[in-house]
């Protein structure tokens, strides 16, 4: 390791949870676990080669319990592993003239972990890579080991949080400073456009998201010419990252004077939310939290069957274990950090909260969502 560089990553969990599954090592490609355990964040192309799994540039981190950890990557690669990780030890291989797997094979080898018990990512490892590694090391055992990393992942370390917590009080400045430059008669894209130069003019690395009118019923679908006129209720779910971690909120616009219905559906929104944030204790099981907002919903004749109503967060990608979702068996621990998005069609809510040994604690407090913005 980097003698310069401050590890932010769970190595203590990491490797109470590596000797309970009897792991000698860890393979990881994925981009949530690579960045996490490296502190390299890929942008742009040669992010999509962490997370396209048949990648003939894929970028790898071996992860001994004991010994030294590796980064196998490629020359176009090599710059920002170098630079910005903590780990010391880069390998290269020729891209496109190389096998990645063939050179994996090698660094295991030369790390005396040719017959070892080593977790390898099973979605992020292609069948046809996952094959060639096993031919090329017949005696070594690959474990799957994806939910071992959830579990690592999803216990933050004060660093993480501090992360996490400036990324939502930047998203919440993103917000307001493109709230208030609305104006009747913009589009979709033409807000949408100004939040993602907004983001990464703040200091994000990148971000995605999506800005809605409530007569635009097709959510998710990317923003179009639609025109924003007064009276229109405005949705919005964004993520910027910072360092790799999100800060990800929904906050909800309204253009001119909200209409009495529009103040009671928001605060009929809001009450659930906040009791859904309530809820977020240590021991918490996840299908009875789901199940109690619910209720919630159903109490008010609402909608009461939700894919999910909120999602743990972390390095690289936003929406990761623990899901809060129906039928999950995840209990809450001390140190998650979770956004809770419980919510109905546009009326979109969503917060960043840090399961504590009491009360959760709110990570997002920047923007006042007593009452929804009121643009124009």
């Amino acid at each position: 390791m980097k003698a310069n560089r401050k590890i932010t990553a769970n190595v203590e969990r990491l490797n109470a949870l590596m000797d309970e599954a009897g792991l000698d090592a860890l393979m990881l490609r994925s981009g949530q676990n690579f960045t996490y355990l490296s502190g390299v964040v890929y942008p742009g192309t040669l992010a999509r080669h962490i997370d396209l799994t048949d990648s003939t540039r894929p970028v790898v981190l071996l992860w001994p319990r004991n010994g030294t950890p590796v980064i196998l990557t490629n020359k176009t690669a090599e710059g920002l592993a170098r630079r910005d990780g903590w780990i010391e030890k880069v390998v290269l291989y020729e891209a496109y003239v190389d096998s990645p797997q063939e050179k994996l094979a090698e660094v295991i080898k030369e790390a005396g972990l040719a017959s070892a018990k080593i977790g390898f990512e099973k979605d992020y490892f292609s069948a046809l890579h996952w094959e060639a590694i096993q031919k090329a090391l017949p005696k070594m055992r690959m474990i799957e080991c994806t939910a071992l990393m959830d579990r690592v992942r999803w216990v933050k370390t004060d660093d993480e949080v501090q992360v996490i917590r400036r990324a939502a009080d930047l998203l919440d400045d993103a917000y307001l400073e493109t709230f208030k430059r609305i104006r009747h008669g913009d589009t979709e894209r033409k807000i949408h456009a100004d939040m993602m130069g907004t983001c990464l003019r703040l200091g994000f690395e990148w971000a995605h998201g999506i800005l809605n009118s409530f007569k635009n019923t097709i959510p998710y679908a990317g923003e179009s010419d639609f025109v924003i006129e007064k009276g229109d209720a405005i949705r919005t779910d964004y993520v910027g990252y910072l360092q790799s971690y999100p800060g990800h909120q929904s906050r909800t616009v309204i253009m001119g004077t909200p209409t009495p219905e529009q103040k009671r559906d928001y605060a009929i929104n809001l009450e659930i939310h906040r009791k859904c944030l309530d809820r977020c204790r240590v021991g918490a099981n996840v299908n009875d939290l789901w199940q109690k907002t619910m209720n919630d919903y159903a109490a008010v004749g609402w909608p009461d069957h939700h894919m999910l109503i909120g999602h743990g967060v972390g390095a690289w990608w936003h929406q990761q274990e623990p899901i809060l979702r129906r039928k999950s068996s995840h209990v809450l621990e001390k140190g998650m950090v979770l956004a809770l998005e419980p919510h109905v069609n546009f009326w979109h809510l969503q917060d960043m909260v840090l399961v504590t040994d009491g009360a959760p604690l709110l990570l997002s407090p920047k923007f006042n969502t007593d009452e929804p913005f009121i643009a124009g």
